[in-house]
């Protein structure tokens, strides 16, 4: 068989994972900052996944 290219219309999927663990980083070295590193990473967690859906959502259909 012979590899076929994709259409031209065709754009791979966005991935949202690296937002996601940046934003989970950032809200434990904010939080470590500011005294309360766990509450940082449920922040951080909560944003990374708002963002990451909001990626997936907003991506190729």
């Amino acid at each position: 068989m012979a590899d076929t290219p994709p259409p031209p219309d065709s754009r791979p999927p966005m991935g949202g994972g690296a937002p996601l663990a940046l934003l989970l980083l950032a809200g434990v070295i904010i939080g470590g900052l500011l005294g309360q590193p766990t509450i940082g990473l449920l922040v951080g967690l909560a944003l990374g996944i708002v963002v990451a859906v909001l990626i997936w959502r907003m991506g190729p259909r």
